[in-house]
């Protein structure tokens, strides 16, 4: 990266103290409202989190991909539902700088490196979810416009996005279009009630004769699904295998002081065999995972095709490993990890 284009860093001491301080704390009770307050999205406005994805000269962080993931991991150990909204966001963001045309790029790349738009990866459908083949949303051409039909369902961030990338059938190829949400045709209905990460704001996003410009369509239309969705689950995977580090460490972070307070008999259970076996396995598992996403980073900065196998591999360990962990922090806290 050119000397021109170097972003200053990140304030890390400012992020951590943003999790630490306004994300931690309030994680439950936003899990329980199903909403990140606004001035938690302002927050992350200030601190430039929305463009850690985008290059400096895109009015990006330009921090790599391997910084990227230190990002998501840290944010995640204090609310999860905060990366899943950053994860799609990077999506699109990343999608359009790659494939959008200069129009495009110049209308929607500088609002979304700042945050004043915010996006959504619209892809999943109530009867198709990773088969993509299944997907039956349908868009045409109608007086130089395209006009989209279709209902996309567990769509992250939906009530809070203001623009859409939708995949959509086009003469029976899948094909990437950028919907803003204020369209007239397009509705969205939040998703409450979920298991987990409520506050990730879930939502159903419905197109009815949505008329979007003829500069719509992002990247060519006969490989819209092999490269623009390929692209994007690319970076999806790697903020979510990150994230999922990040979840590993809040967990471990919340049971060395728990097991370092709570006595039986006089004594930390901390020193209890079975507990330290327990800590040991977390605090490894815990570091692998890491070590997992930074070599795909690695790969990924370096413009490694071995990067996507890595990213896999990665998310594969890092989810569960997150999981594994998350279920013995409940059983060391016992009835208070049910609290």
């Amino acid at each position: 990266m050119s000397q021109e284009h170097t972003a200053p860093a990140f304030d890390w001491s400012a992020v951590k103290d943003f999790v630490d301080k306004e994300l931690a704390p309030n994680a439950n009770q936003n899990d329980r409202d199903e909403c990140l307050p606004a001035d938690v999205l302002e927050r992350m406005t200030d601190l430039r989190l929305w463009g850690a994805v985008l290059p400096a000269a895109e009015g990006g962080a330009g921090i790599g991909t391997v910084a990227f993931g230190t990002l998501h991991e840290e944010i995640s150990r204090g609310d999860t539902s905060v990366r899943n909204l950053l994860t799609v966001h990077s999506m699109v963001a990343a999608s359009v700088s790659r494939w959008g045309d200069a129009t495009q790029r110049e209308q929607w790349l500088p609002d979304l490196a700042s945050g004043a738009v915010k996006g959504a990866f619209c892809l999943t459908e109530p009867q198709a979810g990773s088969d993509t083949s299944g997907i039956t949303a349908e868009a045409r051409q109608h007086n130089g416009s395209w006009v989209l039909n279709g209902h996309k369902k567990w769509i992250t961030g939906a009530q809070t996005a203001d623009l859409f990338l939708v995949f959509a059938l086009h003469n029976g190829r899948q094909t990437a279009f950028l919907l803003p949400r204020n369209t007239p045709g397009v509705s969205v209905v939040p998703i409450t009630g979920l298991l987990g990460a409520r506050a990730s704001m879930l939502g159903e996003v419905t197109m009815r004769d949505a008329v979007a410009g003829p500069d719509a369509l992002l990247g060519p239309a006969q490989f819209g699904a092999a490269m623009v969705m390929n692209g994007a689950l690319d970076v999806g995977r790697f903020s979510v295998a990150s994230g999922s580090v990040g979840i590993a460490q809040g967990c471990l972070d919340a049971c060395a002081d728990y097991t370092a307070k709570r006595t039986v008999r006089g004594r930390p259970i901390r020193e209890l065999q079975l507990i330290r076996a327990m800590l040991a396995d977390m605090v490894t598992e815990t570091r692998a995972a890491r070590q997992l996403c930074e070599h795909a980073g690695r790969l990924k900065d370096a413009g490694d095709q071995r990067s996507i196998m890595a990213t896999w591999i990665a998310k594969y360990f890092a989810t569960k490993a997150a999981t594994r962990i998350a279920s013995n922090a409940v059983q060391i806290h016992g009835a208070n990890g049910c609290a």
